[in-house]
């Protein structure tokens, strides 16, 4: 009955693809409830490897910060330790028992706060695919303007002739930049072509204003001039 409920939330919310700025009021819930209330599994990478043989961090912030988990059931689950794993694009939480777990459906999540960051959870077009995963929130409006992290893990390497043996690492990489439109998916912009692309209603405008006012559109700056703007038209 749980998993048919949190389906039709799903549902619902692919329909309804809002994210007006208005006030809505949540149940207030605590760690307990969300522990019992969802399906969750263990935070790990799946690997033979543990977290001491490999350097580097999978992490957004290596340590849990308290934070609110708020879902689309209209609930907000607050004081919870959260970190949110790049590696695997997932949303890990800490039990009252110190257990590390990952949510194990992340799709009936809204948006989780801890710290300066702002997680959502959302449709995103890759390859000529549609995924979803996890976003940074950097604006929003009928515009909204998203960072995904990106970390890959290397494999170790042995020695040779002229190098040194190396650790299995995860590296972090430079952020990815996403804008989504209300009522589509997020796309990842590449170019200023791809951005002025997101915005078909107002593509001259657009075009404009960044020609006008210089604006670097491969920096994330410029990125929110221009999605700012594009939400006050």
């Amino acid at each position: 009955m749980k998993n048919y409920f949190f389906t039709l939330f799903f549902i619902l919310y692919l329909a309804n693809n809002s994210f007006c700025q208005i006030s809505i009021s949540y149940e207030i819930k605590k760690m307990n409830d969300l522990y019992q209330s969802h399906q969750f599994v263990l935070g790990d990478w799946k690997k033979e490897l543990t977290e001491k043989d490999i350097s580097g961090s999978p992490y957004l912030n290596d340590e849990f910060i308290n934070g609110s988990v708020y879902t689309l059931q209209r609930l907000q689950y607050v004081d919870i330790p959260l970190r949110y794993n790049i590696y695997n694009d997932d949303l890990e939480f800490k039990t009252p028992s110190s257990e590390v777990q990952a949510m194990a459906t992340p799709e009936i999540v809204e948006k989780a706060v801890f710290g300066n960051t702002q997680l959502v959870y959302l449709p995103y077009s890759l390859a000529n695919k549609i995924k979803k995963g996890f976003f940074v929130v950097l604006e929003e409006g009928k515009a909204s303007l998203y960072s995904k992290p990106v970390v890959i893990f290397k494999e170790p390497t042995e020695p040779g002739a002229y190098k040194e043996a190396e650790p299995a690492k995860f590296e972090r990489k430079a952020d990815e930049y996403y804008v989504r439109v209300v009522g589509e998916q997020a796309v990842q912009i590449n170019n200023k072509k791809d951005l002025i692309a997101v915005f078909p209603d107002n593509q001259d405008k657009i075009e404009n204003f960044i020609s006008k006012n210089k604006i670097k559109t491969n920096k994330p700056e410029g990125l929110k001039e221009v999605v700012v703007y594009y939400n006050s038209l």
